[in-house]
């Protein structure tokens, strides 16, 4: 489907608003700018985005759509349940750590207005938590994770640097079972997944305390993040 002006326009509006988010950081960056770089008129800008949180707001939800976007083509390849959550890993991962995910998470850390903070979570909340939630459901479903934590994993956090707070036991749901609890155990086991694949590793990079990992090293902790959750929650049988 051939894309209208507009959507090509705002790309490229875009692009320059990272550009100059990522050489003069949120504070120095204004909506001027950003039209100038992108060839574009203020009233553009203005009429489009309303202000400057109002644009990034934009680039958030962008980049959110592209990693839904990304993780769904990979079931649309064939892939479901434990199978789709392995290539899951390396996308979500790859893109939470890109430089365009590291400037916006600075510039929701240098918003003084707190406006941009929320957004940033709620984008991947609303967007992509709830695929990767349906895609767990599937590995429950196909009996490849399983709701017992193993007796030897007892009383011991994952290795490295994720803690998987209150999903260190049983899972049960809720009381009467049935699609709700089935829900509920979904959802604490792909946040004990989130906690095992990211841990600290975002905060560190978006801190500057470290370079992101390398497409090799995305690999091998999306890997060993899949492998630690079947090692808490083994298939039961």
């Amino acid at each position: 489907m051939a894309r209208s002006k507009r959507d090509i326009r705002e790309e490229e509006i875009e692009a320059a608003a990272y550009r100059l988010l990522e050489e003069r950081g949120f504070a120095g960056t204004g909506m001027q700018a950003i039209a100038q770089a992108a060839h574009a008129s203020n009233e553009t800008l203005y009429r489009w985005y309303g202000d400057k949180t109002g644009l990034y707001r934009a680039l958030i939800t962008r980049n959110a759509r592209l990693i839904v976007e990304q993780i769904a083509r990979a079931r649309a390849e064939g892939h479901r349940g434990l199978a789709a959550l392995e290539r899951a890993g390396p996308v979500l991962l790859g893109a939470i750590l890109s430089d365009r995910a590291i400037a916006l998470n600075r510039a929701a850390a240098a918003d003084r207005t707190g406006q941009l903070g929320p957004v940033l979570a709620e984008a991947g909340r609303s967007a992509v938590l709830p695929l990767l939630i349906e895609i767990v459901a599937e590995a429950l479903a196909d009996g490849h994770l399983g709701t017992r934590l193993a007796p030897r994993m007892r009383g011991r956090l994952p290795l490295g640097d994720a803690d998987p707070g209150d999903a260190a036991g049983d899972l049960a749901g809720d009381e009467a079972g049935g699609p709700a609890g089935d829900d509920a155990i979904a959802t604490e086991l792909t946040e004990l997944w989130l906690a095992l694949l990211i841990g600290d590793l975002q905060i560190r990079c978006v801190t500057g305390q470290i370079t992101p990992p390398d497409p090799a090293q995305i690999a091998l902790r999306s890997a060993r993040a899949v492998d630690r959750l079947l090692r808490f929650y083994p298939p039961e049988g």
